[in-house]
């Protein structure tokens, strides 16, 4: 729960030092790519994730898009090494709340959405072989942020229930 606060708070963050400037405008033919880790596990999942999504805007403050991620860990006790290995697939559509918030600077962006998603799962060990569990279709949700340091480049936190509980990393506007 320290962690989930933490990341309200680092998103918050991201915007408490913002300059005053016209608002980030989020329209159609807007385009973002996200590249970045993720942060923290559901149950025994450990590792890091490695993920990319794209946004691309469709109507005033909506984008629509897809991420991609994978994680992978190990883990062995009493001569035994396990390894299970993570593959996401989602669409996801977002809506970005500056204009309903009156965000007054051209850096900052919220937003929250949700996505149709597939994940696959798969368990390897030295002993018995291998095989998928947990693999399926499921509903992800997301909270994030951005925070531009230049026109085209900045850095992002997103919140949800994918890859990982918080994702981390670089964000390019193009």
């Amino acid at each position: 729960m320290k962690k989930f606060h933490f990341s309200i708070l680092l998103v918050l963050g991201l915007l408490a030092g913002t300059q005053s400037f016209a608002q980030l405008a989020v329209d159609k033919g807007t385009k973002f790519i996200n590249l970045g880790i993720g942060v923290g596990g559901y149950s025994s999942a450990g590792g890091v994730a490695f993920g990319a999504a794209a946004d691309f805007g469709v109507a005033p403050n909506i984008t629509v898009g897809g991420q991609v991620a994978y994680r992978s860990f190990n883990y062995g006790y009493l001569g035994y090494n396990d390894k299970i290995n993570y593959l996401y697939f989602a669409a996801r559509g977002s809506y970005h709340f500056n204009e309903i918030l009156n965000l007054s600077t051209d850096k900052a962006d919220l937003y929250a959405g949700i996505g149709l998603g597939y994940e696959s799962v798969s368990y390897s060990n030295n002993l018995y072989g291998g095989s998928s569990f947990g693999s399926g279709i499921y509903v992800p949700i997301h909270l994030g942020g951005r925070y531009f340091f230049s026109e085209k480049i900045g850095g992002f936190a997103e919140l949800g229930t994918g890859i990982a509980p918080l994702q981390l990393g670089i964000t390019f506007k193009l």
